[in-house]
């Protein structure tokens, strides 16, 4: 079966009319300040209008306060909130049962072990998004092109619904995915022409890279 799809990172309409031609499932608003991805409310209320319906939108939250949180969901009519920091089960679980919708944790990975954090969150969380973690001191915890060893997830057992993100691109997602069986595959800066610019014909590549497996 083929992976699900996200595309993140979206800021323009181009960008998001794009991930609809190519039927992707899920597309990332970040609200994130020092990422060059950023949307303010009234652009994601502008994209959340546009995708309505149509797609599943998703928003990325970096160790956020509820203020920052709550004004995203209800500027971007969010269907699920992602977290990117170091977020607690606790404040996934808090954030789940305020909003009443999923939420994602993106894990970091470097070793076999880190894929046992994942067990902390079951109850917690909707989803584990295994992604590459970012160098010490980097600005940005993820989009940062980096990869972590595919191997790890090869057969792995999951305690709950997971993805896979870290360096992904139309050149690579096929590998990863037939390496890891990952039921949903989440790029962001390889469909980019440019930090936070989407390309629309690599957009398009990663989907059907991603399908062929």
């Amino acid at each position: 079966m083929a992976p699900r799809i996200k595309i993140c990172g979206i800021n323009t309409a181009a960008a998001l009319d794009a991930a609809l031609v190519v039927r992707a499932d899920h597309v990332g608003l970040v609200f994130f300040a020092p990422s060059p991805r950023n949307v303010s409310p009234i652009d994601a209320a502008q994209l959340g209008a546009r995708a309505a319906g149509r797609i599943g939108k998703v928003g990325l939250f970096v160790d956020a306060t509820d203020v920052t949180i709550a004004e995203a969901v209800a500027a971007g009519g969010l269907d699920a909130i992602q977290l990117h920091g170091i977020e607690s089960p606790a404040r996934a679980a808090e954030l789940r049962t305020r909003h009443g919708l999923p939420v994602w944790k993106a894990l970091p990975v470097t070793q076999a072990s880190d894929l046992d954090r994942a067990k902390a969150y079951v109850g917690a969380a909707d989803l584990i998004l295994f992604d590459a973690r970012a160098p010490v001191g980097a600005e940005l915890p993820g989009g940062l092109g980096l990869v972590f060893d595919w191997t790890l997830l090869s057969g792995y057992r999951a305690p709950l619904p997971w993805g896979l993100a870290g360096g992904l691109s139309p050149d690579n997602v096929g590998e990863a995915v037939r390496i890891t069986s990952a039921p949903l595959v989440d790029v962001s800066s390889g469909v980019e022409s440019a930090p936070g610019v989407k390309d629309v014909d690599r957009i398009a590549a990663f989907c059907k890279a991603a399908r062929r497996t």
